[in-house]
């Protein structure tokens, strides 16, 4: 009996499970590659913002740093913070009443010379306001600042005048006045600015924009820094 127990229980044991194959083994994942950035574009110079509360020029370029390093010709360029370049009239018929006013309005007055802008105060006002924004937007300087520079590198040191000696006119170089430097600076700049627009079709505040950049950079190719050259070396020779 016993031994017939013995067998049922070895029957009734369960058997020894088969071990559980091994799964493959997966293939190694590579690292996905991210695509290249396309290259940024090159940024615009960037200028410094204004102060809160400082008075622009045409209500866009903040004038506080400018500098005239011409000390003669500091007394007769007004270079004030004025919002509207525009006095109607204020100073006319007054002795050197002129350089009270601001650079930026007699360059608006000297631009109205021929018949497209004489008497439109508002279109030359516009015309500069709109090469201000081209000379900061090509240069990356401050306009008023570069239109400094430009007048005191255009303006002439020496001039011929005519002498009369009995009844014969004798040239002599004399030395020009700094308000006189400042007015022929600024003719030579309007007016050459005129001309190009003239021999070529960019509008006039492309024109001004590019001969104010010109002659900041002193380079021969402008009309006004060709202008002095030409008359120094005239007044050199008459010495």
């Amino acid at each position: 009996m016993e031994d017939g127990k013995q067998v049922q229980e070895e029957a009734k044991a369960p058997e020894p499970s088969a071990p559980a194959p091994q799964a493959a083994a997966a293939p190694p994942v590579q690292p996905e590659v991210a695509p290249a950035a396309p290259p940024e574009p090159p940024k615009e110079p960037e200028l410094e913002s204004p102060i809160a509360g400082t008075i622009l020029m045409f209500g866009r370029f903040d004038v506080t740093g400018v500098a005239v390093r011409d000390v003669g010709m500091a007394r007769y360029m007004d270079i004030s913070p004025v919002a509207v370049p525009h006095t109607g009239g204020r100073h006319t018929n007054k002795p050197f009443a002129k350089a009270k006013m601001s650079i930026v309005e007699r360059l608006i007055n000297g631009m109205m010379r021929t018949e497209d802008f004489t008497g439109k105060k508002l279109k030359a006002y516009r015309a500069v306001e709109n090469a201000f924004g081209l000379i900061q937007k090509k240069s990356g300087k401050n306009p008023l600042q570069a239109f400094v520079d430009a007048l005191q590198n255009v303006a002439p040191r020496e001039e011929v005048t005519r002498l009369q000696y009995g009844g014969i006119s004798v040239p002599k170089a004399v030395d020009v006045a700094p308000a006189r430097r400042v007015d022929l600076a600024l003719r030579y700049i309007c007016t050459g600015a005129l001309e190009q627009s003239h021999k070529s079709k960019k509008p006039i505040e492309e024109c001004l924009a590019d001969e104010i950049i010109a002659a900041s950079n002193n380079d021969m190719n402008s009309f006004s820094v060709s202008k002095k050259e030409e008359i120094e070396r005239v007044a050199a020779s008459a010495r």
